[in-house]
């Protein structure tokens, strides 16, 4: 498969995470609201804010930019407390909500007693209930990672209409593509919520394998919605950005294996940084260390970072890659210059 994707895009999403007050997530999804964007999503991939409370509170100050974690995951909830979730924050929000839904990452899962099993059968699976609760229907399943038993959504004085709440698997994977694919073709899912920190042709082998999917089910890649997470990481001095963005970068090539794998650097290296780091958390100090291992060229490979016109030209990258949604998730301290510069991107496309 060749980049012949659309390098404009018709949607456009933030990302909130970790800003130094809640009150500072809030205000962003309300500019980026005005703005005319579409979505926000909230991040939760590490202990930090829970992303459903957050969640909430979006629905009553803000009135129509969609709402979704990007991504929750698929072990820590039960499946019909997801469901129980998700039903009442689409009555909050007026039927604004996406559930994005992950596999989440070790070492986390397992210092917190999870066991990933088989993370691909248990998304299937965790999916499948879902969506089914979802809809209201009386669902009994017996799986290899779940069971539940004679059960529904007890609606007795709620609104009883199906919740139209489409599901997006965050994939980095081959395989996480392909079975999102079939989700997707199964009508389980409504797209996949294609990863950060990763380098635009990396999207092109997921691609493939999303489409593989999804005809297998029947359908075809165009019934696939693809949002994607992308680091930015924005300044008038180029040098600035990239320096702005070492960190991080750091962090997921070090601490998270299918970051590691997919971002394209050298295994050595990636294994000296990982010694480096230490382990998962590390310190301030041991990513300082670490990030003198990241040259400004692997920084740049896997974060929008630069200029303004730098950082647009990589967004159009992604979307050329395959990319139907950019979703920003801000390095450096400008969300809203860097949700000006999505809008206008929007605007012209």
């Amino acid at each position: 498969m060749k980049a012949s994707f659309d390098r404009e895009f018709s949607r456009a999403g933030i990302w909130n995470w970790e800003q130094p007050r809640i009150e500072d997530e809030l205000h962003y999804a309300q500019y980026a609201e005005r703005k005319g964007l579409d979505s926000v999503w909230q991040g939760e991939s590490r202990l930090v804010r829970d992303a459903m409370t957050v969640m909430g509170a979006y629905t009553q100050v803000t009135d129509e930019i969609d709402i979704a974690p990007g991504v929750t995951n698929c072990y820590t909830r039960n499946v019909a407390l997801m469901a129980q979730t998700f039903s009442t924050l689409d009555e909050l929000s007026g039927g604004r909500m996406k559930l994005g839904i992950g596999a989440w990452w070790d070492p986390l899962a397992s210092q917190v007693g999870i066991e990933r099993e088989n993370p691909l059968r248990r998304m299937w699976e965790y999916c499948t209930v879902t969506n089914r609760l979802l809809e209201l229907e009386n669902v009994t399943y017996e799986g290899q990672t779940l069971s539940v038993d004679n059960i529904e959504l007890d609606l007795v004085r709620g609104d009883r209409e199906p919740r139209d709440v489409p599901i997006y698997v965050g994939a980095t994977g081959e395989v996480m593509h392909k079975l999102t694919g079939e989700l997707v073709g199964k009508g389980v899912a409504g797209g996949v919520f294609m990863n950060y920190l990763i380098p635009p042709e990396h999207n092109l082998r997921g691609l493939e394998m999303l489409k593989e999917g999804v005809e297998k089910q029947g359908g075809s890649l165009a019934d696939v919605d693809r949002p994607q997470l992308i680091a930015v990481a924005m300044d008038e001095d180029p040098d600035e950005a990239i320096d702005a963005a070492r960190g991080l970068a750091t962090q997921y090539i070090g601490q998270q294996p299918h970051i590691t794998k997919a971002c394209g650097i050298d295994e050595e290296k990636a294994d000296r940084i990982k010694a480096e780091l230490g382990g998962w958390p590390a310190s301030a100090e041991d990513i300082e260390r670490a990030s003198r291992l990241v040259s400004d060229d692997v920084v740049t490979n896997i974060v929008a970072a630069g200029t303004r016109d730098d950082v647009a030209e990589r967004i159009r990258d992604y979307c050329a890659a395959g990319c139907t949604e950019p979703v920003v998730y801000p390095l450096t301290d400008n969300m809203e210059a860097v949700i000006d510069v999505l809008a206008e991107m929007k605007a012209e496309a």
